[in-house]
């Protein structure tokens, strides 16, 4: 008997989905790198600008929220409390933004050879930890100048945050991947998605303002949202410690903190699937 006749017959240009990626880690990593120097090409800071965008940011929103808008007045540590919701969001916004346009921006590659796909996407989020880690490095330090004093919970509280907005935009950049394919507005909506995350989680401002301000089944949607719960995660890890008594929401750990990880998962679920479904045709489209 024939190897032909021997092995399943399998549609071109298809493979297990996000499984793939954990049998291709070395080209995972050479997307990663290259993505890396592709991007700093020719800059004369190069991954410094890891360091001073955020930077910047942050100086706009400790200006406009705290001193305009006073809401760093009868609160300790403000500037604590604001810089750990901006890392963990910045992270997210970066990861999503670049993975959604990962298969447009890699079409002469994907048009040429076939590799598993799912690397483009998936390759965003490690180049989005990348520029996360200087981020959170600064913001240790700013910790430890206030007084830090983490327990075995907070450090618990970093990990799952970061886990938690990790799947939720692996998810949504293979949704808004495949959906770029077919749909070159998808960019516009995901620009938008964006604008709007910072807003709708407690990074600007204190949670009990959001639950004065909504009706309780509304305000139990808002703690439900995945970034939201790692946005009070990280809060919880590094601006908790630095005060006298913690300002976690209730039912962080026992109720939002596992709504939030099982939609990262149904959404990884999901955006693999469509991705799956309809990969067949990306070097058509493209």
């Amino acid at each position: 008997m024939s190897l032909a006749q021997t092995q399943p017959l399998v549609e071109p240009g298809q493979g297990r989905g996000v499984k793939d990626v954990f049998t291709h880690r070395f080209l995972l990593k050479l997307l990663v790198r290259k993505e890396i120097q592709v991007r700093y090409r020719g800059s004369v800071l190069g991954i410094f600008w890891s360091y001073i965008k955020p930077g910047i940011q942050f100086l706009v929103f400790y200006i406009a929220m705290g001193k305009f808008l006073k809401l760093d007045h009868g609160q300790s540590n403000y500037a604590i409390y604001l810089f750990s919701g901006i890392v963990i969001i910045n992270f997210f916004t970066e990861a999503f933004g670049n993975g959604a346009r990962s298969m447009v921006q890699n079409s002469g590659l994907i048009k040429k050879i076939y590799l598993p796909r799912q690397l483009f996407p998936i390759s965003t989020v490690w180049v989005a930890t990348v520029h996360f880690l200087p981020q959170l490095l600064i913001l240790l330090g700013a910790c430890l100048l206030v007084g830090w004093h983490p327990t075995l919970g907070s450090l618990f509280s970093v990990v799952a945050g970061f886990v938690i907005v990790a799947l939720f935009s692996t998810g949504m950049g293979l949704l808004f991947a495949t959906a770029n394919v077919f749909f070159r507005d998808s960019e516009n909506l995901v620009d938008m998605l964006n604008m709007v995350v910072t807003w709708a989680s407690p990074v600007l401002y204190m949670w009990p303002m959001a639950k004065d301000a909504m009706p309780g089944w509304l305000f139990h949607l808002y703690e439900s949202n995945p970034l939201t719960v790692a946005v009070e995660l990280f809060h919880h890890g590094f601006y908790d410690p630095t005060l006298p008594a913690p300002l976690m929401p209730p039912h962080l750990y026992t109720v939002y903190l596992p709504v939030g990880l099982l939609i990262s998962v149904i959404t990884i679920l999901l955006g693999d699937l469509a991705f799956r479904k309809l990969e067949g045709d990306f070097a058509q489209e493209l």
